[in-house]
């Protein structure tokens, strides 16, 4: 299994140091565990990952799926974006979030490259990543990821096929977009000859914006 990478762009290296990020998914793993004062038998219990798995994350000599790192984030109990990324919480009013083309810290998983997007924000109703879709074959998927979330995903570029329990696969082509709710087993390839590019936008459970039918009429929804 390839080692997940984190790789900063330089408008990124300018920004940040390495005192506020570690350059490794390992390190920022064993730092939390670390400041918790768990071994990695009582980080293995609070997380449901193995202690080898944590043993061999920290070493950073295993590459934990999207699913494994939602359970580290809720192990450590961060919301995945605050587990992923670095900086202080955002203040709560007024906030606005750019991220340009080379910005945004990036992931590899085994099936994924991951782009987090507006990332210095924190405490959001949902979470936008870019994801390169490199898995081929649903033979690459061991475990379906579940959380208890819902998701929209909207193709860029190229083809997928969508995987989700108690639906037919979905072929979807740039353009297209689903939602679906993310407790059901979902998996995702590409059927293009490169990555497929998505924008993946994944929402807590019960976090909804409300619109009356008049919301129609004039152009403007209430919250």
């Amino acid at each position: 299994m390839p080692k997940l990478t984190i790789t900063r762009r330089p408008a990124e290296q300018r920004l940040r140091t390495t005192e506020e990020r570690p350059a490794e998914l390992g390190a920022r793993v064993k730092e939390l565990r670390i400041a918790r004062d768990w071994t990695l038998e009582e980080a293995s219990q609070h997380i449901g990952l193995s202690r080898s798995a944590l043993s061999k994350i920290e070493r950073n000599e295993m590459s934990p799926t999207f699913h494994a790192m939602q359970k580290l984030a809720a192990g450590f109990s961060l919301d995945l974006l605050s587990f992923l990324a670095s900086g202080e919480a955002s203040p709560p009013a007024g906030r606005r979030s750019i991220t340009r083309q080379d910005d945004g810290t990036r992931h590899e998983t085994p099936n994924y490259g991951l782009r987090l997007l507006m990332e210095e924000v924190r405490n959001t109703a949902f979470m936008a990543v870019e994801v390169l879709v490199r898995a081929r074959s649903l033979d690459q998927f061991p475990d379906w990821d579940r959380h208890d979330d819902e998701d929209f995903m909207y193709v860029l570029e190229g083809d997928i096929t969508l995987y989700t329990e108690h639906y037919a696969p979905a072929v979807l082509k740039s353009g297209d977009a689903v939602y679906f709710d993310a407790r059901l087993g979902h998996a995702c390839i590409s059927t293009s000859d490169n990555d497929a590019r998505l924008l993946w936008v994944t929402a807590p459970l019960g976090g909804r914006f409300s619109r009356s039918d008049d919301d129609h009429a004039d152009g403007t929804a209430s919250a």
